[in-house]
């Protein structure tokens, strides 16, 4: 069962697509419907008295608001429809125009993986087919010395066999996991695949502190043939790559650009001890105010849900628990903290994306106009928890 969510309800988003602007006013809604304004000559010169500025601009959005939706025991409820969820902006309810329900338990493995089909065309009972996409994405800290080098270093191979054990064991027909590290610099071992020799070998290496080798400019020829996607190796390389990953949150930011060519939700599985800025004597840490505000922007716009894995060893208080919790939190993912196994949290976290919610609605608002929208979203019934992200960015 996944950790009880904060009281909070919370809300996920994906950047409104534009639609377009409309003309309000009076001579707007003349020549709409084929008439001259009046007061004004047939020449096509301004109306007299009629002032149209740039705040008679509205910009219409079409908002995707994609959640997952469970019962108490952590698994997915299907078959809802668009009468069974609130969604609110600011405490104001919206009227939501389409839910669609996206599966993962089935679906042709040999389809194109990057291309959703279009909320309307659901399939057989409703539900759309759909791929998961799981990125894994380790942070390699032992350099510093945490809670001792040795402890830290054994907690992350032990960390990497319980997921090698997971590929073996529990990976679907439409998976595809992707594996990354970063210690100074991001590091793709492997793109996205269903291959599980490949990817136990990319997970060792990402544990163990080794280059990607088999991630060279020889081999990027044949990356997204057979069984590989070409996603994360539209990245750059060697010396471009570092210096677009100057600190965790820049890595995590590349990652999610990349893998936003992909449609539909993608899970980051994010080992770490944590890397929040601790805040004087309290122990509780934030986010880099210098990075986190363009790290979370780009998950989101990229729908990427982070599940912070904590490596801190057994026995010692998670000192990043506030930072992991928000990054969570924001994104739609959950945080669970000091972990005696790692296989159970990557079973958790598979079983309660086995499918999602894709809610539509359109707002309204001054064109030019940016800032953050924050939402609410909520099934009807109490007993179906609701996990989303808490709002959006508009007018970027």
């Amino acid at each position: 069962m996944p950790p009880t969510p904060t009281p909070r309800l919370r809300a996920f988003r994906l950047p409104p697509v534009f639609l377009g602007l409309l003309l309000l006013g009076t001579a707007a809604a003349a020549t709409a419907q084929g008439e001259a304004p009046s007061g004004g000559d047939s020449g096509g010169g301004e109306p007299a008295g009629l002032d149209v500025g740039f705040e008679d601009l509205v910009e219409v959005s079409e908002v995707f608001v994609d959640i997952l939706a469970t019962d108490e025991d952590g698994n997915v409820v299907r078959g809802l429809g668009i009468d069974d969820f609130v969604v609110e902006e600011d405490g104001n309810p919206v009227t939501l125009t389409g839910v669609s329900y996206y599966s993962t338990r089935y679906g042709d493995p040999a389809a194109a993986p990057a291309e959703a089909a279009e909320p309307a065309a659901a399939a057989g009972d409703g539900e759309v087919p759909s791929s998961r996409y799981f990125v894994m994405f380790f942070h390699d800290q032992t350099r510093y010395g945490y809670f001792g080098a040795n402890r830290l270093m054994r907690q992350q191979l032990r960390a990497g066999q319980d997921a090698r054990r997971w590929i073996a064991e529990a990976l679907l027909p439409s998976d595809w996991i992707a594996v990354v590290s970063y210690d100074v610099k991001l590091k793709v071992h492997q793109d996205f695949t269903q291959d599980r020799e490949v990817l136990q070998r990319a997970i060792e290496r990402a544990t163990t502190g080794e280059d990607p080798s088999d991630f060279n400019p020889s081999r990027r020829e044949a990356v997204g043939r057979g069984r590989e996607l070409n996603v994360l190796s539209r990245l750059p390389e060697g010396k471009a790559l570092r210096r677009e990953s100057r600190n965790v949150y820049q890595g995590l930011q590349r990652v999610a650009e990349a893998s936003g060519f992909l449609v539909g939700r993608k899970v980051m599985m994010l080992y770490t001890v944590g890397f929040g800025v601790r805040r004087g004597n309290t122990g509780t840490s934030l986010p880099d105010p210098r990075y986190y505000s363009d790290l979370e922007t780009v998950l989101n716009d990229h729908n990427v849900a982070v599940y912070p894995i904590d490596l801190t060893p057994s026995g010692f208080p998670p000192i990043q628990e506030d930072f992991l919790t928000r990054i969570a939190e924001d994104t739609g993912g959950y945080y669970d903290e000091n972990f005696i196994g790692f296989f159970d949290p990557l079973e958790r976290i598979a079983r309660e994306n086995y499918g999602y919610y894709l809610l539509t609605y359109r707002t309204e608002r001054p064109a030019g106009e940016v800032g953050y929208q924050r939402l609410e979203v909520r099934a009807r019934n109490p007993e179906i928890e609701v996990r989303a992200r808490t709002g959006y960015r508009f007018g970027l």
